[in-house]
């Protein structure tokens, strides 16, 4: 799969990019009251470019220009922009 076929409501995405910024990690306090960490990115490959999220321990795991594969990720809407998540069935792979 491509960036340019992605669509909000989309599951199961198999693509792979390129990481090209990661903004700071911050703190936020999910619905269960959990303390979780975020972090979006900007990733791309040569269809354009896509809002991403990390989640907690895939933060620590990628880096500006990393290339990643995502498994079972999922693309929702926020704020008006298309965002790629791996979500909690997904997995995230740095490629080496």
């Amino acid at each position: 799969m491509k960036i340019s076929e992605l669509r909000p409501g989309t599951k199961n995405v198999n693509i792979t990019v390129k990481i090209e910024e990661i903004e700071p990690a911050r703190e936020v306090q999910s619905r269960t009251g959990e303390q979780l960490r975020v972090a979006n990115a900007v990733a791309s490959d040569d269809s354009g470019k896509v809002k991403m999220s990390l989640w907690n321990e895939d933060i620590d795991r990628v880096k500006a220009n990393d290339t990643v594969t995502i498994d079972n990720g999922y693309v929702s809407s926020f704020r008006g922009e298309i965002q790629l998540s791996v979500g909690k069935y997904g997995k995230l792979s740095v490629q080496p």
